[in-house]
């Protein structure tokens, strides 16, 4: 094969992409702190899933139009830092691909030092031992191949090149060494090369294009005029032990058995020498009851109203949905109210947690997308954002430093409005930079405020160890409690309130005059304004106060200022 055709370029990237999607979880784990937050994985598959969504709505096969439509998708859906690296990639390697209007072995050489030269320029500080590595490594080899005639060889070398960067990342980057990983990114990157090398050489891989539906809204409705009977045929879940009083047969068993279903479903029926287990759903759990005693003593009786379980559950739901439902009208309504007010200066957040999400709007925030730690938001996530705000200036808080990427990229992509990101890489200094805004003042001022504001709050990061590892001399077990500031680890043990005390001691100064504690979701109020009067003898003479912030994976964040 003289070169690539677009056929064989789709199936190649579908392969990758599916690849990718079958290790991310594994990919996630390569995380240089032993923190449940892990998405490096998740991110690239996403980006690649965005790329893979783009190419079933283009029509046109030609090499361009698919080439194109990779770009696009994979630069929109980008997700984290290691998304939109990927995605800065394929958008050099599109470019190059474009212009030439081949996908041979000189061309590939080519794109390939296109896709890496804009990779590294879309990163402000490139660090070796990185995705960028493995990427630069691959494309060396590249071109030192761009004479070759043999595609498969050209690969098999490219790959293999990337796969001995790969390894030595550990080298370059001394806290992977210490966690004893690898690149999360570049790991990602590879596990795409060799799935896209698979399709080309012909062996089995998944070519199956995921299904994506649309979001979809609709009105929030359930009718609880029925709800004693529901779809529950049989309302009681009836168990107890047979304590059996003469030998239990198999004629006996077959009866039982026989008898059970008549009256029930659901039947689980285990026999041994002295006892005989049953569990069953029915109607007539005493006439149940009374045909056991035939065969001897009753234990642990259990009967359960499932109806009622039913009814309390499906209330409890309609709870939660109307909750849901309330929260998606009041978004809607200030999402039209932004359509049609206008404003000179707009903000958009990223957050995750209930309370977070309404404090930032209390502080001004127009538009608050969900995510974090957890799930960040895509460079399509902040676009839509934009368009939805009619505002002179738009200022963004991604609030993470995983997400700064994908909102400085939709800003690039943004023409027809004035969009500065401010690099906040906490939720913390996002909230100190909406509290110092001071809106009479010039847009410049006020972008100028926001960026020193945010170097005046430290942010401390309270979770658990996913795994056993050491970092910087420090020894942390799976399950430890961990207080995390700057990348930098103040504190481990195995007492949530001890760490967290531990760890502001560390962080306060003299000049600290105030101490946040915004609790999460796992967390209960008792129990962190129990935390903030054991902290206030650590905290110097700075306030102390607690907030509901109800943020996943992270007990508390906590800010000092």
């Amino acid at each position: 094969m003289a070169s690539i055709d677009a056929v064989m370029l789709i199936n190649m990237f579908v392969s990758g992409a599916n690849a990718l999607d079958a290790k991310k979880e594994w990919i996630n784990e390569l995380n240089v702190f032993p923190v449940p937050d892990g998405d490096t994985g998740t991110n690239m598959t996403m980006t690649m899933m965005s790329a893979v969504r783009s190419l079933q709505e283009t029509e046109d096969r030609s090499l361009q139009s698919v080439m194109r439509a990779i770009a696009s998708g994979a630069l929109r859906g980008a997700r984290g830092n290691s998304g939109v690296i990927l995605s800065q990639l394929l958008r050099g390697f599109s470019k190059s691909v474009q212009e030439e209007g081949a996908l041979d072995i000189p061309v590939m050489a080519k794109a390939c030092e296109r896709a890496v030269e804009t990779a590294y320029k879309a990163v402000m500080s490139p660090k070796e031992g990185t995705i960028l590595s493995v990427a630069k490594a691959m494309e060396d080899k590249a071109r030192e191949l761009k004479d070759c005639d043999d595609i498969a060889d050209f690969l098999e070398e490219v790959i293999r090149a990337g796969d001995e960067a790969l390894a030595y990342t550990p080298e370059q980057l001394s806290v992977l060494k210490q966690a004893g990983v690898v690149d999360s990114g570049g790991q990602g990157l590879m596990v795409i090369m060799h799935g896209m090398q698979d399709a080309f050489l012909g062996r089995e891989v998944d070519l199956s294009m995921p299904e994506f539906e649309g979001p979809k809204k609709e009105n929030i409705h359930i009718d609880t005029e029925n709800l004693e009977t529901s779809d529950i045929r049989f309302g009681y879940c009836t168990e107890f032990i047979i304590l059996l009083e003469r030998p239990f047969t198999d004629t006996d068993e077959k009866e039982m058995k026989h008898f059970l279903t008549g009256l029930g479903d659901s039947l689980v029926l285990v026999a041994d020498d002295d006892l005989v287990k049953i569990h069953v759903h029915t109607n007539e759990p005493g006439s149940v009851l009374q045909k056991a005693l035939g065969y001897g003593q009753l234990s642990r009786i259990k009967i359960d109203n499932m109806r009622e379980e039913h009814r309390e559950r499906l209330f409890k739901d309609t709870e939660k949905l109307a909750l849901e439902q309330k929260k998606a009208d009041e978004e809607e309504a200030r999402e039209e109210l932004l359509a049609t007010e206008h404003k000179e200066v707009s903000f958009i957040s990223v957050c995750g947690g209930d309370g977070l999400t309404e404090l930032f709007h209390e502080l001004g925030t127009d538009i608050v997308i969900s995510g974090g730690q957890t799930m960040n938001p895509s460079t399509e996530d902040f676009l839509t954002a934009i368009q939805k705000i009619n505002a002179d200036h738009i200022f963004i808080l991604p609030n993470n430093s995983n997400i700064v990427m994908a909102a400085n990229q939709a800003a690039d992509l943004t023409t027809d409005k004035d969009v500065k990101v401010i690099p906040t890489k906490t939720v913390c200094e996002g909230i100190t930079c909406l509290v110092n805004y001071v809106p009479q003042e010039d847009v410049k001022t006020v972008e100028e405020t926001l960026r020193e504001s945010r170097q005046t709050v430290s942010t401390i990061e309270v979770t658990y160890a996913i795994r056993d590892t050491v970092i910087d001399g420090v020894e942390i077990h799976k399950d430890d409690y961990m207080a995390l500031c700057e990348k930098m680890v103040l504190s481990v043990g195995t007492d949530l309130n001890g760490v967290v005390k531990e760890a502001v001691k560390k962080a306060v100064t003299d000049d600290s005059s105030l101490v946040t504690l915004y609790y999460g979701k796992d967390v209960k109020k008792k129990d962190a304004e129990k935390l903030q009067e054991s902290i206030v003898d650590v905290a110097q003479d700075a306030e102390v106060e607690v907030v509901f912030g109800g943020q996943p994976v992270y007990y508390y964040l906590v800010s000092v200022e």
